[in-house]
């Protein structure tokens, strides 16, 4: 094995930045230190980080555990799955904490940072990424960073490890992407991988394993402790074949300003529906952040250079944030591709109306939809989209409160007329669980049924979706949603996804929004500390119904293991598996209507029909023509009462069987549909 020369420290000539690496090492170390320094100032090594740590005193650390314990306790909906499914007890654990603060001599000869691992172990132990302890000044805007990025990838049944972004500032000589990682701090990588995953809350052996992976060069320090070593030493495998050894330090940045939330001042019942990963969500715009658009940009030329069979054309997106679209062309026929970064975006109606866009202009035959790694985001984003993939009239997602005397107390004091949301559907049954002696409250929608079915299908033909471990919350809820109304086929890179069922809410807003008045038992917290709580747990619907999503996830239907070309390649190996899996997919159906106004009572109906037999037509929701189909394109006219504003519902059938469900409005104002 061939090594980087080790430094002498003894010289005590090495600067604080580089004294752990010597010649190319360090020198490449300095580039990217200033390079990371120009670009976001504050930058600094993790080792001066740590020196910077604050003190919270004794009765700010008993503020922090006594609202830890009324979250945990009294708002938790998913305690008590987790109390059965990991054996945890976090009350019992906050309990003995405070009894140990109530010692002041013991209490304060903790470190603070040890205070806060305390309290950060005992949020991780019912591994729920959406309850969460958001630490304090100085780690609140915080993140731990190394140059690369970390993927997996499997070859025949071994998983492996593999470079795939080098921070461009980085010009190491042979640490490049696509060597092999085989070692990390002495540790074979897949132990390394199961250390670091074991530090964090995945509710399933397949999230556990992404987190371990995704965790390995970049932490968000608000919701973990910095790393527990200064600098890591790599062991890999170069591209020459030969192994070399390679240290790299940590360094900590402020959180950077392209990653300004630009939801913060959204309304508040924005904030109500939220169901978001809120570690996936930083790093994934740290990485953005890091490593694209030029990694990005640069890996995609790459692709569309070295493999012919996937070249793309690029549909621009309104929200390049959140959408990526485009056609894909595979050895067995060209599809749609659509990727959802996030469901993190507001207004709810702006997000709807780019997805419709997007996929009404991608290939009619066949649809690809790819949320890996996307940490979830408003919840009526993700259930109002599915309308548009389906003929079937889509039923939300339940959610259930936890009975306690303080969730009943919350859902009285916030009705109709509340400045957060109308609570008042859960009162009557949270009332009724003293004689019944329910744990949970009914279920019901956050979403309502008329959103999730206003818009109605706007494709038709077949759908694949593309999921990973790392998908999450208002993701599962998508992806459940996806299955449960058998819209298509699910093909998951991982053997599940991340398993998050809740409703998730801020303490904060506790504090100023949910129960805002003298004697609550909520108070501030000290040095911007924060908290998050699954307050509603989500329930499956369909053939699943009651079924929770927390922990459980949802299983694939089928499983691609990802390639080495795939992590190189722009995922050409996946997209190929998901284009031979919609060429297999017959009948084809396909229903394309253009309505032209004549009058404003009578309108030119124009479909364009493959798959399809018949076609009945509703006016307002009455019946006015049945249609059999002779040819590919039908034309017939409409003509309503009045000049106003009335629902047309197409419906397409193959023989007797409902396939096709078209919905627009026409009347006043209303031309080309």
């Amino acid at each position: 094995m061939k090594f980087q020369e080790n430094p002498d420290l003894r010289t005590g000539k090495v600067g604080a930045l580089s004294r752990y690496a010597t010649g190319k090492t360090a020198s490449c170390m300095e580039t990217f230190t200033a390079a990371i320094l120009e670009q976001f100032p504050g930058t600094t090594p993790l080792q001066n980080f740590l020196a910077t740590a604050g003190e919270l005193t004794l009765e700010q650390r008993k503020v922090i555990v006594q609202q830890a314990l009324i979250l945990i306790e009294q708002n938790y909906a998913n305690l008590p799955l987790k109390r059965a499914m990991h054996a945890v007890n976090p009350v019992q654990r906050l309990k003995m904490l405070l009894q140990t603060l109530e010692q002041p001599v013991s209490a304060m000869q903790v470190a603070e940072v040890e205070f806060h691992r305390e309290i950060t172990e005992i949020f991780m132990s019912v591994r729920d990424l959406h309850t969460n302890y958001l630490l304090p000044a100085p780690f609140n805007d915080k993140t731990a960073f190394l140059p690369f990025l970390v993927e997996n990838y499997f070859e025949g049944a071994q998983r492996k490890y593999l470079v795939t972004r080098v921070r461009d500032s980085f010009n190491h000589p042979t640490l490049v992407p696509g060597v092999e990682i085989l070692y990390w701090n002495g540790l074979p990588i897949d132990r390394a991988v199961m250390n670091n995953a074991h530090r964090y809350a995945g509710g399933n052996r397949e999230a556990r394993i992404a987190r371990g992976v995704q965790t390995l060069t970049t932490k968000a320090l608000s919701l973990a402790l910095p790393p527990d070593e200064e600098w890591v030493v790599v062991g890999y495998r170069t591209l020459a074949g030969e192994i070399e050894e390679l240290r790299v330090d940590w360094l900590v940045s402020p959180m950077l300003p392209s990653l300004a939330d630009k939801n913060a001042g959204v309304e508040s019942c924005a904030q109500t529906i939220q169901g978001l990963d809120l570690e996936q969500n930083i790093t994934q715009r740290v990485r953005a952040a890091l490593f694209a658009p030029k990694s990005r940009a640069a890996q995609n030329a790459k692709s569309a250079k070295s493999n012919s069979e996937n070249r793309v054309d690029v549909i621009k997106s309104h929200l390049p944030e959140v959408f990526e679209a485009r056609v894909a062309t595979t050895p067995t026929g060209t599809f749609g591709y659509l990727r959802i970064r996030t469901f993190l975006y507001w207004p709810n109606d702006t997000f709807v109306e780019e997805f419709v866009r997007l996929i009404s202009l991608l290939p009619t035959n066949g649809l690809i939809i790819d949320v890996r790694g996307n940490g979830g985001g408003h919840i009526a984003n993700c259930e109002r989209i599915l309308q548009t993939l389906t003929f079937k009239s889509i039923e939300p997602t339940r959610f259930q409160f936890i009975n306690t005397p303080l969730n009943l107390d919350i859902c009285r004091r916030n009705g109709p007329q509340s400045i957060w949301t109308d609570l008042s559907q859960w009162v009557e049954s949270m009332e009724q669980s003293l004689q019944t002696g329910a744990v949970f409250s009914a279920g019901f929608p956050i979403t309502s049924p008329e959103a999730c079915n206003a818009i109605g299908q706007r494709y038709f033909g077949p759908v694949i979706l593309i999921t990973d471990a790392l998908c999450y919350s208002a993701t599962d809820m998508f992806a459940s949603g996806f299955q449960d109304h058998g819209i298509g086929t699910i093909l998951g890179t991982d053997g599940n996804t991340g398993a998050g069922g809740a409703n998730v809410w801020e303490h904060r807003h506790f504090v100023s929004h949910i129960l805002p008045r003298a004697g609550s038992v909520y108070e501030s917290l000290p040095n911007d500390a924060g908290m998050r709580v699954s307050i509603r747990r989500t329930l499956r619907v369909g053939p699943r119904e009651g079924v929770p999503v927390e922990d459980l996830g949802v299983i694939p239907d089928k499983r691609h293991f990802l390639t080495r070309d795939d992590l190189l390649n722009s995922n050409v190996d996946l997209i190929n598996k998901a284009g031979s899996m919609l060429a297999g997919v017959c009948p084809l159906r396909v229903l394309i209507v253009t309505v032209n106004a004549i009058t404003s009572e009578q309108s030119k109906v124009i479909t364009d029909t493959q798959g399809i037999t018949r076609l009945d037509v509703y006016l307002g929701e009455r019946p006015i023509e049945s249609i059999d189909i002779q040819c590919q394109q039908t034309t017939f006219t409409i003509t309503k009462q009045s000049a106003d504003r009335s629902d047309l519902l197409i419906l397409g059938f193959d023989g007797t069987e409902l396939v096709a469900r078209y919905r627009t409005t026409v009347g006043v104002g209303v031309g080309d549909v």
